[in-house]
C-alpha cells in the first residue's frame, strides 16, 4: 500500500464522501435493520456537506493516490448538563474506511488527526457512540484509549 494522506475534506471531495457515507449507513442497516433506516432514506435527510458548511464541524479524508478510502467527521462544543460539570468536548460522529483498507491503520490515522485538531481547539474529552452490534468499532476505540462512560440499555416491550 502506498502512503496514505490525511487531509481536510474539500468541496470537490463531496461526491466521493457522499458515496462513502452511503456505504457506512448501508453497512449499519444490513447489520441491524430493525434499528437503522436504509441508506437511501438517510441519504435524503443527511449530507456530509453540512459538516463542510459548519465551523464547529470537522471532516478529514484518507486518500490513497487521488481516491478517498476513508473519512472521519466530528464536532466540538461545550457539554453542559444539569448533573455534571461543563466540559469542552469533541464528538466523533462518523468514521468509515473502505473494507479493503481496514486493519491497515487508516482509521487510526484519521482518528489521530481529528484528536490533534480537538486538542488544538482546547477540547478536554472526546466522546463517541458505538452501537453494541459493532464490535470492531468498539475494539478500535478501546485500543485508542476510550473507556466506557455511559451505558444505554434498550428493551422492547412489544
Amino acid at each position: 500500500m502506498s502512503d496514505i494522506l490525511i487531509a481536510p475534506a474539500r468541496e470537490e471531495d463531496l461526491e466521493e464522501l457522499n458515496d462513502l457515507m452511503y456505504e457506512l449507513h448501508h453497512e449499519h442497516h444490513v447489520a441491524c435493520p430493525e434499528h437503522f433506516k436504509t441508506a437511501e432514506d438517510i441519504e435524503q435527510e443527511k449530507s456530509i456537506a453540512r459538516y463542510l458548511d459548519t465551523p464547529e464541524c470537522l471532516v478529514y479524508v484518507a486518500k490513497d493516490d487521488d481516491s478517498i478510502i476513508g473519512f472521519i467527521t466530528g464536532h466540538f462544543c461545550e457539554l453542559v448538563s444539569t448533573v455534571s460539570k461543563p466540559v469542552q468536548m469533541g464528538s466523533i460522529d462518523e468514521l468509515y474506511v473502505l473494507p479493503e483498507y481496514r486493519k491497515q491503520g487508516v482509521a487510526t490515522l484519521l482518528y489521530k488527526k481529528l484528536e490533534k485538531t480537538f486538542i488544538d481547539y482546547g477540547v478536554q474529552q472526546v466522546f463517541v457512540e458505538v452501537w453494541a452490534f459493532n464490535q470492531n468499532a468498539q475494539h478500535f476505540y478501546e485500543d485508542t484509549g476510550f473507556e466506557p462512560h455511559i451505558s444505554w440499555l434498550r428493551k422492547s416491550v412489544k
